[in-house]
């Protein structure tokens, strides 16, 4: 040790600083170079989409918490899943829904959704089926997000090209 001693900052010349209280304010840590404004019809179109996706994978599970005669044979025959596996598909199914339903956790749903339709778009590469349908619901419910959540859009811009921007 040279005997000097080195004093360090207390919290209080921490605090004086602008740029640590930007980065301890509540907006700077949860929402960071957000729009100061959303559009209103991208949230209504945004939320319109969330909704139409959610009945359709709600319809999908409460069909599998059915368990009608004709899913059983096809799930088994055609699909070739065990009977055990509908269950936990279903709930499966339903909490990633919950999840993309619920604004704080829409971007954790939204990669959960996509992760169950990859194994849907497995299930019928498997069996020989067209799959586009299910690629294409997978795009909605990233592009219905977009639309919703403006954290999202900040994490994911769209910029116009400068050819754009001139003429525009």
């Amino acid at each position: 040790m040279n005997g000097a001693s080195k004093t360090h900052p207390t919290l209080a010349d921490l605090e004086s600083h602008d740029t640590f209280r930007r980065m301890t304010t509540p907006d700077y840590q949860t929402q960071p170079n957000i729009p100061a404004k959303q559009h209103k019809a991208l949230t209504i179109t945004g939320w319109v989409l969330t909704i139409i996706l959610s009945l359709l994978l709600a319809f999908s599970a409460t069909m599998k918490f059915v368990n009608p005669p004709e899913l059983q044979k096809d799930w088994g025959e055609k699909l070739g899943y065990p009977a055990g596996a509908l269950l936990p598909i279903a709930i499966a199914e339903v909490a990633c829904v919950v999840l993309y339903l619920i604004p704080r956790t829409a971007i954790l749903g939204a990669i959960l959704v996509t992760g169950y339709l990859g194994g849907a778009i497995a299930t019928h590469v498997r069996i020989g089926e067209p799959f586009i349908l299910v690629v294409i619901i997978g795009m909605v419910v990233w592009l219905a997000l977009f639309l919703r959540e403006p954290r999202l859009r900040a994490l994911i811009p769209i910029r116009r090209c400068a050819s754009q921007a001139k003429s525009g």
